[in-house]
């Protein structure tokens, strides 16, 4: 892995155990350890894909809990990130995704790290804090994300969870992908 993120400015991660499902840019020279699940993708389109409510279900359903919902849910590798059926995406979709995408980490970052000596200091607030929280402007960035990745899958956006978990069963069959080379767990 350290072969395939070397030459990255950058590159998508997410915590193995979380109660939030949230992917995050990692900057080039970070040497993640164990509790990190990394991904040797640097575009957009792949972080919107992930971070979308469509693969947040998948992983649910796929990976495996902790404990209580409470506690966490494990990212596994094998059996969500494998076996994900990512949509045949058009160049416009994919350029939609990863403008959504970059949107909802530009927003984070900001409120993560607000560049006006007036804004509140928050640097004690984390993605986990921010996701708990939930503000309206986050759920607001998430719905147009969401939007863009149902539209590349070809599905009306009003499918409730249990209809996307059918779709994506039908669509991938739940087999292990190609993809594997591009993360490490």
């Amino acid at each position: 892995m350290r072969n395939a993120i070397a030459n990255l400015e950058r590159f998508i991660g997410t915590v193995y155990v979380a109660k939030h499902r949230i992917f995050f840019w990692i900057p080039r020279g970070t040497l993640p350890d164990h509790e990190l699940i990394v991904f040797a993708r640097d575009d957009d389109y792949t972080l919107g894909v992930l971070q979308s409510r469509i693969h947040t279900l998948w992983s649910l359903a796929k990976g495996t809990q902790v404990r209580e919902k409470e506690t966490g849910f494990r990212y596994t590798p094998t059996s969500t990130f494998e076996t994900f059926p990512f949509p045949t995406s058009t160049a416009a979709q994919k350029n939609a995704i990863g403008e959504m995408a970059k949107r909802l980490d530009d927003l984070r970052e900001g409120e993560l790290h607000p560049k006006s000596a007036a804004a509140p200091d928050n640097d004690e607030l984390t993605l986990t804090d921010l996701y708990t929280r939930n503000p309206t402007w986050l759920q607001h960035a998430h719905a147009d994300l969401d939007l863009a990745v149902m539209r590349a899958y070809g599905w009306p956006s009003d499918l409730a969870d249990g209809q996307i978990l059918e779709r994506l069963l039908r669509n991938g069959h739940g087999e292990r992908s190609t993809r594997q080379s591009s993360m490490i767990g």
